[in-house]
């Protein structure tokens, strides 16, 4: 028991130190594509940048919002930064470390209960943009979730299994790019990352659902959307590449990551009914067909 509890904690300390050197990244590639440099003032390139910037948030003078939900807008950001943590506990091992039989379906609850710690956070907040954000994210959220559990059920019906380890030796998928490409843009809109990012529309809604967040709070809030972020990509990888070792697992998981970061920098903002619309209408139709499709395959 110590040790699979020394594995996990050991997980949670790599996860957040990745999280901060991958908003390093992320502001170095949205530099890049600007054509300016980034951060490179603080340390060499700009390496102690994400711990300045933790320090500095943690540090901040503590201000209480008279008119919120005062409980709730403390102990929100603290849940989701403990849900997005929890999911990682789904991690893969290639040394058999842990092995969690039915992962697929306790991803499937962990990542339903993320939209109320968006939710519950722009209502605390006792904020009109804070509360117009929320209630973006929730119906955009819930949408795409829907969404996603299907997409997942294609490849853990093929491979006939719902276990995460045996996902990454099962059939490789990458040939079925229409799937992939939809998935993609699943993840996306799940994790609020621009073009769909209309729950922090900076531009209509000051940012949204956390308008009214400061400091360690805002810190939280922020931590679990990139974990989050970063999860997304071990997804893709494991159920949609076919990961042959762990330095290929590795670079797939950077590749997707990079592409999170690159339609950020590329895309314009899309349209929120148009985002729904392409959830509905176009979406769901093709992954339902895959699915069925697939559920025919199983029976033959």
């Amino acid at each position: 028991m110590l040790y699979y509890l020394s594995v996990n904690l050991v997980t949670c300390l790599c996860v957040i130190l990745s999280v901060a050197y991958f908003t390093l990244l992320e502001r170095k590639t949205l530099g890049y594509t600007q054509t300016r440099k980034g951060p490179n003032k603080v340390g060499s390139f700009g390496l102690l940048q994400p711990l300045s910037d933790a320090l500095k948030l943690f540090v901040k003078e503590k201000l209480v919002i008279v008119d919120s939900n005062i409980l709730l807008f403390y102990i929100i950001p603290s849940f989701s930064f403990t849900l997005s943590l929890f999911i990682w506990y789904l991690l893969p091992s290639f040394y058999t470390m842990k092995f969690v039989l039915y992962g697929l379906m306790l991803f499937f609850c962990v990542s339903a209960l993320n939209v109320y710690g968006t939710m519950m956070a722009g209502w605390a907040s006792n904020s009109k943009y804070a509360f117009l954000g929320a209630m973006r994210a929730a119906a955009q959220t819930i949408s795409y979730e829907v969404m996603m559990i299907i997409l997942l059920l294609f490849p853990s019906i093929i491979i006939s299994s719902l276990c995460w380890n045996k996902a990454m030796n099962g059939f490789p998928i990458l040939m079925l790019i229409p799937l992939l490409m939809i998935w993609f843009t699943s993840t996306l809109a799940e994790t609020n990352r621009a073009p769909f990012d209309f729950a922090e529309g900076e531009s209509e809604l000051v940012s949204g659902f956390n308008i009214e967040y400061y400091g360690g709070l805002f810190a939280l809030l922020f931590l679990g959307e990139y974990m989050s972020i970063l999860f997304m990509a071990v997804s893709t990888t494991v159920w949609f590449f076919w990961v042959g070792n762990i330095f290929v697992f590795i670079s797939s998981i950077l590749f997707v990551s990079i592409m999170f970061l690159l339609s950020r920098a590329t895309f314009p903002r899309y349209r929120y009914d148009l985002l729904m619309m392409l959830c509905w209408k176009s979406f769901l139709p093709i992954a339902l067909g895959a699915m069925v499709l697939s559920i025919i395959s199983f029976m033959l």
